[in-house]
């Protein structure tokens, strides 16, 4: 993978890994080049087969954009920071990275569900 771009200037995502919260979910925003769309998605496919097998991983959802657009998002909800960290910073997965194209770049982001009366329920 090319590229890595924090989502939030505030908060980075080595500072949101510091924290001790759960259950949280990840929001990463990517782009590639149309030609590594296929690619994009191999190399996607194989880390969300390593993180379904680690502990406090719930679930994961891949979006793209419609009408020609070249953003994809993935919505992953883990247990808790901790789990997400481990499974982050794992050594396999760490190199997992490497399989993305060249052209992709990356912005994941930690959030937390929000009650929102007669709208979201957290």
């Amino acid at each position: 993978m090319s590229g890595f771009e924090e989502l939030d200037a505030v908060a980075s995502l080595a500072d949101q890994m510091n924290a001790n919260e759960g259950p949280i979910v990840l929001i990463n925003h990517f782009t590639v080049d149309a030609a590594d769309e296929a690619a994009l998605l191999k190399a996607w496919a194989h880390d969300a087969d390593f993180m379904k097998s680690q502990p406090g991983y719930i679930s994961t959802q891949l979006h793209k954009g419609i009408a020609g657009s070249a953003s994809f998002v993935n919505q992953a909800v883990w247990q808790d920071v901790q789990c997400f960290r481990d499974a982050f910073l794992h050594p396999e997965f760490q190199r997992r990275i490497a399989d993305y194209p060249a052209s992709a770049v990356a912005r994941p982001h930690l959030f937390k569900k929000l009650a929102v009366s007669n709208h979201c329920a957290a």
